[in-house]
């Protein structure tokens, strides 16, 4: 984590005249022994490039592996998995945070904070069960074109809570948004209302995730980073899946159970799914530190044509020209969108 060191000599030079006849150095300080190896080991480009590749596969990865489990191999226990994810989360990230330090420790300050957290935790987990559940029922490139969709929700909801209007040009760029999905999903050969409807709420809540977030956790003494973030959450979300989990899909723990005596290749199915969606947490924080959020943004916008891509052939799910024609649209318009974002802030500023 890089550090500013207060004002440099060279900005208070012109603040005493007699300076102005020294001949001031800057003398540079001194590498850490935790940058001087990574240097050693890895240039910075490689070393982003490498996280980069690591984004991209894990986000696929979860996208691929709920599929299979949910809906080819027969899991059908979406909360339950979703509870596995949290818990997984939950203990890499006190790992992560603890022991290996990729990110500062920040306490929670006060009954407030901690309340707020658990709003998000709220909305986190009817995203996330959402997700998963309408992959029981779309294939993944149709979900992934419904969740590129996320900028208009996002959108809707500033101007719903915090009242707060973007310029013309951002919204005229969300019309493609909406017109490829409405082609792609005229299109769709598999088309599901419920699942439909469940990937619909899913990527409204991840919407509302964000302007939420942004909302209740402004103040300096409440940011918390990704990486703290998620090992709050991540208990907090466990525990209102497992009464959910328990009601609605049995005793699903004792049928886990079962499955593994009579299959063992599902605990490593398990496992690696639960490991891999929390990489895709760790990443996004990895790809955000070492780029920007911005970047982030872009990278996503690519991601949901990889991974509907990498999903067609895999699973060799039917799709139209329309229906990629549509998804393209959708995609373009996101690419606009947040160019329009861009340009929006850089005439405010």
């Amino acid at each position: 984590m890089v550090v500013d060191g207060g004002p440099s000599w060279t900005t208070r030079r012109g603040s005493n005249p007699r300076l102005e006849e020294q001949q001031i150095v800057d003398i540079p300080s001194t590498p850490t022994a935790d940058t001087r190896t990574a240097g050693s080991l890895l240039s910075p480009s490689i070393l982003t490039a490498a996280i980069i590749l690591s984004w991209y596969l894990s986000n696929i990865g979860v996208l691929l592996l709920n599929k299979y489990l949910l809906s080819i191999y027969g899991f059908r226990y979406p909360i339950f998995l979703t509870l596995l994810h949290m818990l997984s989360c939950f203990f890499y990230s006190f790992l992560a945070v603890n022991y290996l330090r990729l990110a500062p420790l920040q306490p929670i300050l006060s009954r407030r904070q901690l309340l707020k957290i658990l709003t998000l935790s709220v909305i986190f987990c009817f995203s996330v069960v959402c997700g998963n559940t309408s992959l029981r029922y779309l294939p993944v490139s149709f979900n992934q074109a419904i969740g590129a969709t996320t900028p208009f929700f996002t959108a809707i909801f500033s101007v719903l809570i915090t009242c707060k209007k973007e310029s013309k040009e951002v919204y005229l760029a969300l019309l493609p948004v909406v017109f490829g999905i409405v082609i792609a999903t005229n299109s769709e050969p598999l088309f599901h209302l419920l699942g439909f409807l469940i990937c619909v709420g899913s990527t409204a809540g991840r919407a509302l995730k964000s302007v939420i977030q942004g909302l209740i956790l402004t103040s300096d003494s409440e940011k918390l980073n990704s990486m703290n973030l998620l090992l709050y959450m991540a208990p907090m979300a466990a525990a209102i899946l497992l009464p959910f989990s328990v009601y609605m899909e049995g005793n699903v723990a004792a049928i886990t159970v079962e499955k593994a005596r009579e299959d063992w290749f599902i605990v490593f199915l398990l496992v690696g799914n639960a490991t891999v969606a929390y990489l895709v947490n760790l990443t996004n924080f990895l790809v955000t530190k070492h780029t920007s959020a911005l970047t982030l943004q872009v990278l996503g916008n690519a991601k949901a044509a990889v991974a509907a891509v990498v999903s067609v052939l895999i699973f060799r799910n039917p799709v139209t020209v329309m229906g990629m024609a549509g998804f393209g649209v959708t995609v373009m318009g996101v690419g606009l969108y947040s160019e329009a974002k861009k340009r929006s802030k850089g005439t405010v500023h």
